[in-house]
């Protein structure tokens, strides 16, 4: 990952990143608060060697540094501890071990001992104990077996006061230590989130995963499922505008001669699909286009929903020979867009698909309309989709922006490659209009790139003269191969 990279995530993850920081402080919080607070009395101590010669005081200098390393583990031991708690009374050498430590001042031979305790008055008691017997502790055990003066002595340099602020808990400091590791584990779970991520984001993915070229790109919009003909209801919208681009694109991926039918499917279901297939159909209406849209899902169709009309007979009457299709096909709009509804809803699709009759169907269609669209089932889920690819001249796959896995995304090629279907390219749906995955286009500027309002505009009068249309007479659209 780039620099780049690892900028996107952050922007993508921010609220993953935010929520561990929160948390982090959250906990530093309720810890700080349920914490018991500790005070600490301090007690320091000087080890001499008693000499009366100059000489020597250097030597003596040195063996005090050298037996002052072994103090630090005596202030702190058992018998220090029983001697203390002996003094005090009412408190436990095992206690008194618990709450001491002791430190030497490294190149000195000051010996540091620390009393720690919940109780700012006993955490003194304790120190003041140490500073009392543990200079006659030394003494007693530094004193020679054939009798004498101790060669080694310990002296009180501070005594112990009494302490007034607690040190720990530091909430300053524990807030600090928790807003840094929650920002770390944060972007750490960020990192590791989007390298798990399998799901397919833009255009670059698909190429990488797949091979295949995007011919489009569709926003998403939270009112989709409510207002899924989003041409005709918000023609100039970004969304309309991509789908006009698709027009256009397909115009470009059969070289070898015109494009006669095509199947829209998916990897799995809910993609968007069919609602590409509806503004699609009519986008291409728009433009002249004389097309045909048929409902190839037999298991859960949209279609007829969508456009407004009745689905109750439709292409499985036609393969039966119980309707003639002129009989089925129902026009939209201005004409130019006919839609063949699935009709009843039949137990074996595949096998229905797959007949001779299905085959006749779609060479009918094609010889009578300049496009022939098939809304047609997810590949993954059932074979309709594969089957009805091989009865046109290519497949266009609709892929959920940041929902498709790329495995489904190869899986669904490889069962159109298996059947030896054309694939035409992939169409990303959903696709987020702000935030790091945007599509490049939306939300820049040209996204919203309409008529100047502020500027007079051409009544329909002067754009029917400009084309020199006689004024009273409509205008129709002249159809034309695709």
């Amino acid at each position: 990952m780039e620099l780049r990279d690892y900028v996107r995530v952050l922007r993508k993850q921010w609220r993953l990143i935010a929520l561990c920081v929160l948390l982090a402080a959250g906990a530093a919080a309720l810890a700080t608060m349920q914490a018991t607070p500790q005070y600490r009395s301090e007690v320091t101590f000087f080890v001499s060697t008693p000499t009366e010669d100059v000489s020597t005081t250097f030597a003596g200098g040195v063996f005090s540094q050298q037996r002052v390393r072994s103090y630090a583990d005596i202030v702190a031991g058992p018998a220090t501890a029983q001697a203390v708690a002996d003094t005090l009374g009412g408190v436990e050498a095992a206690d008194v071990v618990d709450r001491v430590s002791a430190a030497v001042v490294p190149d000195t031979v000051l010996l540091e001992a620390t009393v720690t305790d919940a109780s700012p008055v006993r955490a003194q008691q304790i120190a003041q104990g140490l500073a009392d017997r543990f200079p006659e502790v030394v003494t007693a055990l530094e004193r020679p077996a054939s009798g004498g003066a101790s060669p080694i002595k310990v002296s009180v340099v501070e005594q112990p006061a009494l302490p007034t602020d607690p040190v720990s808990p530091r909430p300053a400091r524990n807030l600090a230590l928790a807003l840094v590791l929650g920002l770390l584990l944060g972007i750490g779970l960020a990192v590791l989130r989007e390298t798990l991520d399998n799901t397919v984001k833009n255009p670059d993915d698909i190429l990488e995963a797949t091979g295949a070229a995007t011919l489009g790109a569709i926003a998403y919009e939270a009112q989709t499922s409510r207002r899924p003909l989003i041409v005709s209801d918000s023609p100039r919208s970004v969304r309309s505008e991509a789908f006009r681009q698709l027009r256009t694109n397909l115009q470009f991926v059969q070289v070898d001669g015109p494009l006669r039918s095509l199947v829209l499917t998916s990897s799995v279901p809910k993609e968007g699909k069919s609602t590409t297939a509806c503004n699609l159909a009519i986008t291409l209406a728009q433009a002249g286009v004389r097309v045909c849209l048929i409902e190839g899902d037999l298991r859960r169709p949209r279609v007829a929903d969508y456009l407004g009309i009745e689905g109750a007979v439709g292409m499985t009457d036609v393969l039966i020979g119980r309707v003639r299709l002129e009989d089925a096909l129902q026009p939209w709009g201005d004409g130019l867009l006919e839609l063949l509804p699935s009709g009843p809803l039949p137990p074996n699709p595949s096998e229905l698909l797959s007949s001779r009759g299905m085959g006749e169907l779609m060479k009918t269609l094609e010889e009578r309309f300049d496009l022939v669209l098939v809304d047609a089932p997810p590949l993954l889920p059932v074979t309709d989709g594969a089957i009805l690819a091989t009865l046109t001249d290519g497949a266009v796959l609709c892929v959920h922006a940041r929902k498709t896995r790329k495995d489904q995304l190869g899986q669904a090629l490889s069962a159109l490659r298996a059947v030896d279907a054309k694939v035409l390219g992939v169409v990303l749906t959903m696709v987020p209009t702000k935030g790091p995955d945007a599509y490049q286009g939306y939300g820049s500027g040209y996204g919203s790139y309409q008529s100047d309002k502020r500027k007079p505009q051409m009544s329909t009068e002067d754009a029917v003269r400009a084309l020199d249309v006689p004024p009273g007479q409509s205008l129709q659209p002249q159809t034309r191969p695709f």
